[in-house]
């Protein structure tokens, strides 16, 4: 599946535009994403230097992405454009309505969602 992770709030515990500890969790919860299969998307409205610095931080603790603010090749070959909206079958942000989850939850809520993406995905 492709997953859609926001920066500031969700993978690190600091105040835009600082960047402050790893939240609890969210190092281990990206890698085991990762080694599951998922194409991981950090979803951020950083840029330019911001957006340096975050890319940075986040390969300095070996904490693994695909792709930022930019949508998964295949998926821009399908639809025939790279629009703005980055296209997700899971988005994870810290302002999502409930507020965000444990690392662990999200990670068994992926877990369940890619279960139910494949059972309904099998001939196509």
């Amino acid at each position: 599946m492709i997953i859609a992770i926001d920066f500031d709030g969700t993978l690190h515990k600091g105040e835009w535009p600082s960047i402050g500890e790893p939240s609890d969790g969210a190092v281990e919860a990206m890698r085991k994403l990762r080694d599951d299969g998922h194409y991981l998307i950090i979803n951020t409205c950083r840029e330019g230097t911001h957006q340096t610095e975050m890319v940075n931080w986040l390969r300095e603790r070996q904490i693994p992405f695909h792709r930022v603010n930019d949508n998964a090749p295949d998926h821009v070959g399908k639809y025939g454009g790279n629009c703005r909206k980055i296209y997700a079958h899971l988005y994870v942000d810290d302002r999502q309505v409930g507020g965000l989850p444990a690392w662990d939850e999200i990670l068994e809520y992926a877990r369940v969602r890619e279960k139910i993406y494949r059972e309904t995905h099998k001939n196509g």
